[in-house]
């Protein structure tokens, strides 16, 4: 299933909704410890955890981007900047594991847009399929789940042309 994308005040929200067989702390693992991060993310670290901490991403060449820590609750919620965009992850315990709530707030849709919504996808599919202890395509899940998000932005009316 596809996120929501609905329209907030300075933009959009893609908001997706997951439920993970496995307790909030396993799923916390996956949003904190860096050899977790770095299995279903890669280049992406947690260099400084807590409320003014910040994450970094690899750009190649020894050149690294950081994102600002933006919310911070241990266990349940870590939010940061993600360029002009914002990430919010929030876990609450439920029957049998964990309901995540993954929401990208984004100023503005672009042509790279539905690449970055369908890679935020492909993203909770991989955390989920290493907490299930087996591996998924990381390309061929993008390749599945990227025209499906653009014929979802085309129909809300934006043009890619």
């Amino acid at each position: 299933m596809t996120a929501e994308i609905t329209k907030n005040p300075t933009g959009y929200n893609a908001t997706f909704e997951r439920h993970f067989n496995h307790p909030p702390e396993q799923v916390w693992a996956m949003l904190t410890n860096n050899h977790k991060i770095n299995r279903w993310f890669s280049g992406l670290q947690m260099a400084q955890e807590g409320e003014s901490g910040h994450l970094t991403l690899a750009m190649g060449h020894g050149k690294k981007k950081e994102f600002p820590i933006t919310q911070y609750e241990q266990g349940k919620i870590l939010a940061f900047e993600w360029g002009d965009d914002h990430v919010h992850f929030e876990l609450t315990p439920a029957e049998n594991g964990t309901n995540v709530r993954m929401i990208e707030t984004l100023p503005d849709i672009t042509g790279q847009t539905p690449k970055d919504v369908a890679g935020w996808h492909v993203a909770l599919d991989i955390m989920e399929a290493i907490l299930d202890g087996h591996g998924i395509e990381r390309t061929a899940e993008w390749d599945r789940w990227y025209p499906e998000y653009k014929r979802l932005f085309e129909s809300m009316g934006v043009d890619f042309a």
